[in-house]
């Protein structure tokens, strides 16, 4: 089964970015750093060649996690969806029915993601369980933390803010 990857052209691009980065600046400064290292002689006790090396392969790693996101991105433009119900690019208001307290969550793919800025990824438990869902609907969320229950307060669609300025 292929694994489609939701992600707006906003994270689309940050992951481009990335690829380029550690194609055209990283890793060739961690080749030269080898090269570099290698001309020191004896590697077993080579500290500098060992941690460029280290360095290489998470490099290479991250290159292809890259590229398996990338071959699975489906880029989706959230104005286009209906959002009656929470679904990819919502903005949800929740409401802790035990304390009140009031949340508000956008659901964006995983690459874009940020707590932090209440930018939650589709795969989270939390968007997990909200997905479909509509205003009004109660809804137990078992989170990492234990359970919360939570009203849906509000479900629209409004233009996603990524990053600070």
């Amino acid at each position: 089964m292929e694994k489609i990857e939701p992600m707006t052209l906003f994270g689309y691009n940050k992951l481009q970015a990335e690829v380029k980065n550690l194609k055209n600046v990283k890793r060739p400064a961690v080749v030269k750093a080898i090269e570099e290292a290698l001309e020191h002689g004896d590697l077993k006790e080579n500290a500098e060649y060992h941690a460029a090396k280290e360095q290489q392969k998470q490099i290479d790693n991250r290159l292809q996690e890259l590229s398996e996101i990338i071959g699975s991105a489906k880029i989706v433009d959230p104005s286009d969806l209906e959002h009656s119900k929470v679904s990819f690019g919502s903005t949800v208001l929740v409401s802790d029915v035990n304390t009140d307290e009031e949340f508000t969550y956008t659901i964006v793919g995983g690459c874009e993601s940020n707590p932090d800025m209440g930018l939650i990824s589709f795969n989270s438990p939390l968007a997990k369980q909200l997905l479909g869902r509509e205003e009004g609907d109660d809804v137990k969320v078992q989170l990492p933390n234990g359970t919360k229950e939570f009203e849906i307060v509000e479900v629209r669609y409004q233009e996603i803010v990524f990053e600070c300025n």
